[in-house]
């Protein structure tokens, strides 16, 4: 049976799955309480998003509330639109100032993610968000901080399908920032998560799990359709030494979030982690 401790990687929470609940409203300015329930749950680490942090956006109270529950930043999501040929002056104020807390922070990711708008002018978008973020990651690794981006797949996202990532990954500029795969987005894209994972193996450097039964997507972990013990055994086997951040998005999250969060923590602890060779 394998142990959690001589896994070449950690396992940590997004809090995305508070965010599901009014698109932010319900569970606004509680960070502190995902903290706490991330750790209860068995978690190393959170990866929060950045302009729903409240008064956590302060690098001490982020460090004193982490070191209280005995978890890691694992990573910082940043979420804009993007929608123009470059980032505008306020999404690159705000994009700096992440960066800026990240730096209190050393070997935390910077994991930039796109918010869906609309496959409109599908190549000259993707063209331009191949470049915003490049150009993110380039200002973020200047400063000593790794960074990662995060494709997502509702019907709106430019980075959906099989060629929208052959063309955003083979984009990217290596030397600044890696690729988070979300193995739940991979399959709702019509991929193979393991598949796409081994093309792009040498991108990977963050990992996202959830679950997905296309029912209409996705499912409360261990639930759905998503290999998770063969990507995990991959993961080991390549000896991945990264994070790998649980963003659940079952239906359930909307009203269950701490549930949620815990049944992960569980199903992870005592199904999937003693399932490895």
């Amino acid at each position: 049976m394998t142990d959690a401790n001589t896994l070449p990687f950690r396992f940590g929470s997004e809090v995305y799955t508070w965010f599901m609940a009014g698109n932010g409203t319900v569970h606004a300015n509680r960070l502190d309480h995902m903290i706490e329930v991330i750790a209860k749950a068995g978690f190393a680490g959170i990866q929060p998003i950045f302009p729903w942090m409240g008064p956590l956006k302060d690098p001490q109270k982020l460090a004193d509330k982490l070191k209280e529950q005995g978890i890691e930043l694992a990573a910082l999501s940043l979420p804009f639109e993007w929608n123009g040929t470059e980032e505008s002056a306020a999404e690159r104020a705000e994009a700096d100032q992440a960066i800026e807390l990240l730096q209190y922070f050393p070997g935390a990711i910077l994991c930039t993610v796109q918010i869906p708008t609309g496959r409109h002018e599908l190549e000259d978008r993707r063209k331009s968000l191949v470049k915003i973020v490049n150009g993110i990651s380039a200002r973020a690794s200047y400063k000593g901080i790794p960074c990662s981006f995060h494709p997502n797949s509702p019907k709106t996202s430019i980075i959906r399908t099989a060629e929208d990532y052959r063309v955003v990954l083979e984009g990217l500029d290596t030397s600044v920032t890696g690729w988070t795969p979300d193995v739940g987005h991979i399959i709702n894209g019509d991929m193979d998560p393991l598949e796409m994972m081994q093309k792009y193996a040498s991108l990977i450097n963050h990992v996202h799990y959830k679950d997905w039964d296309g029912e209409p997507e996705f499912a409360l972990m261990g639930q759905g359709k998503v290999n998770l013990l063969a990507i995990t055994q991959w993961l080991k086997d390549q000896n991945y030494s990264g994070w790998i951040v649980c963003e659940d998005e079952a239906e359930m999250a909307v009203e269950e979030p701490d549930h949620v969060t815990l049944h992960d923590g569980r199903w992870i602890t005592h199904e999937l982690i003693p399932a490895l060779k």
